[in-house]
């Protein structure tokens, strides 16, 4: 079922994981293959179980599997708590330091488990001045292993330590080199990478380096945030960027306090996006119901992690639905869009900046820890495919009768920017009449409300359809929202290559929905089955409420790992007591 190789890369925090596992990723993805890399790690600053897994191969790659070709093992634990993952054939990588009994003993087991598994004991200490040059020991073994060029790992290496003592990239090529011819002369059976085309350029991102850009190409002017993981990634990118591009990135004393910053900036036409997730969220839900009295533009960076409370904060989940669809208080209108890949991060985060601004109020998008740290190659975003967004004016003709909230018949009145010229924009959190004034008359309370309702007429304009892969007619139908997509579409794609009639509904915008858009595909399926990362079936629940639509069953993960196809294949042979192979069974 996979022409793929898995790649783990297995220790504490602290061991380097992730540099070894990033430059392994871009001379993967320099070399022309394809990658998805899916990170895991405990909420420990040091210590703790850390791993970096890289799928890699020529097809395409959507999704990570759990079973391990290459397994990479920085401490000797690593191999006890990895060794049920091997396939038959795995190689791993051990320090030879740490062969003394119980390292043996442990690599015995394993050898039980898989006899066709093999064990190369590396030398560290000899090909490495210290332990601070490991990881480029790892990486110059596993290239080779992979049978990539030595000229492209030598490139990275220069490129990463370029800018710091030229002792110091001399000493990291020396351990590279050493490394490589090291593996060389091995006599360890590891099938390399079939040989890839040239490839054309790409970038390696991760999720939210994609919606931090997609930000910076919608013209986000601010971003408050306080830490949250996974969330964080996306300020700190874009913290990367202020001085060159010329925004402001401020982490606030605590999340009320970052979106009411970013509040006052949309206030004064700076587009303006917060970063946080469930718990710091939780806390904006004043703020959020701020933004739809005032009629303000907002963007919310929602990335998922488990809860209740504290939860599994470095682990993921797709949880966080209800609490994005009711947040706030009172009823005003808004938009949630929930990208799948990283692609998507870029593009819905760039269109969600727009729509907050056509909308006049929140707009959120929703990701996970699982999109967030999954990095993948991809091609130059085209930014001349982007519209761009639509930003207030500053002026106009009458001002002395401008009216901030005047009523329309969208519901969307007039943006003006204070300050910028003889008109004058008022603001309050009470109810207010058009120019912007409190007021208790109950007449106008009622149009106002009204009139905010009437702007989700706009938003219903531009709902961005679910996205149909598969079969014209499909006797099983997957439904997916977010991250579930890759796997989803992975374990699609297996079940029509053995002969199913299988489609795959992917939402990218989960509020508003618009029934005429899904519904009669998912009439026509015999058996539709949502998959999704939460333990309620939320998303089922949302479609059963707002499009009268009952899936037959639900795929439900929880326990803070993401899908793999793998899984999902699982459950459906489980719930159908049947072979995969078996068409007829499937779908009723």
């Amino acid at each position: 079922m996979r022409v793929s190789k898995n790649i783990l890369i297995a220790g504490e925090a602290g061991q380097g994981l992730v540099t070894v596992g990033m430059l392994l990723t871009k001379a993967l993805a320099r070399s022309g293959y394809e990658i998805f890399i899916s990170q895991g790690y405990e909420s420990r600053i040091r210590g703790g179980h850390n791993t970096f897994a890289v799928r890699t191969g020529l097809g395409s790659i959507r999704a990570g599997v759990r079973d391990v070709d290459l397994l990479i093992a920085l401490n000797r634990e690593s191999i006890a708590l990895h060794r049920a993952e091997l396939t038959h054939d795995a190689l791993v990588l051990v320090d030879s330091e740490h062969d003394d009994q119980a390292a043996k003993d442990e690599v015995l087991e394993a050898d039980q488990k898989a006899p066709r598994n093999q064990t190369l004991h590396v030398p560290f200490a000899e090909l490495a001045p210290g332990k601070v040059y490991h990881n480029i020991v790892a990486l110059g073994i596993a290239a080779r292993l992979l049978g990539l060029p030595e000229s492209v790992t030598t490139t990275l290496v220069k490129e990463t330590f370029v800018r710091k003592k030229a002792d110091l990239v001399e000493k990291n090529l020396n351990v590279l080199h050493a490394s490589t011819a090291w593996a060389g002369k091995q006599a360890a059976a590891f099938e390399p990478l079939p040989e890839s085309p040239k490839s054309a350029k790409r970038m390696v991102l991760d999720g939210n380096q994609a919606i931090a850009l997609g930000a910076l190409a919608a013209g986000v002017r601010f971003c408050a945030f306080y830490p949250m993981t996974p969330a964080t990634g996306v300020a700190l990118n874009l913290s990367n960027a202020a001085r060159d591009l010329g925004l402001v990135v401020e982490q606030a004393e605590d999340e009320i306090a970052a979106v009411n910053m970013a509040l006052g900036a949309s206030y004064a036409g700076a587009p303006a996006l917060v970063p946080t997730s469930g718990g710091g969220f939780a806390l904006m839900t004043e703020g959020i119901s701020l933004a739809g009295m005032t009629e303000t533009p907002l963007v919310l960076v929602l990335g998922q992690r488990p809860g209740p409370a504290t939860g599994l904060p470095t682990r993921s989940e797709q949880g966080d639905l209800n609490l994005a669809l009711y947040a706030g208080h009172g009823e005003f209108p808004r938009a949630i869009l929930t990208p799948g890949s990283v692609e998507e991060c870029f593009r819905l985060t760039h269109a969600a900046v727009d729509l907050a601004e056509r909308s006049q109020g929140p707009v959120i998008v929703m990701t996970d820890q699982y999109l967030a740290d999954t990095i993948q190659a991809v091609p130059p975003f085209d930014l001349d495919m982007l519209s761009e967004p639509l930003r207030p004016t500053r002026n106009c003709d009458e001002p002395h009768d401008y009216n901030r909230y005047a009523f329309t018949e969208d519901g969307v009145s007039p943006r003006l920017l204070p300050g910028t010229g003889e008109h004058l924009v008022v603001l309050d959190s009470d109810e207010h009449d058009e120019d912007g004034h409190i007021t208790e008359d109950l007449t106008i309370r009622k149009r106002m409300v009204d009139k905010r309702l009437a702007k989700e007429r706009k938003l219903r304009e531009t709902i961005l359809a679910p996205t149909y892969i598969g079969d014209e007619q499909s006797d099983l139908l997957l439904i997916c929202w977010g991250s579930t997509l890759g796997p989803a579409d992975e374990a699609a794609e297996i079940l029509r290559k053995e002969g199913r009639n299988v489609g795959l509904l992917h939402f990218r915008q989960i509020w508003p929905l618009l029934p005429e858009q899904f519904l009669e595909r998912l009439r026509q399926a015999r058996e539709t089955v949502c998959v999704e990362g939460n333990a309620t079936g939320q998303f089922a629940g949302l479609l059963r409420k707002e499009a009268g639509f009952s899936v037959s069953r639900s795929i439900l993960r929880y326990d803070g790992l993401p899908f793999t196809a793998e899984d999902i294949l699982r459950e459906l042979n489980i719930e159908t007591g049947q072979k995969l192979e078996s068409r007829e069974t499937m779908g009723r």
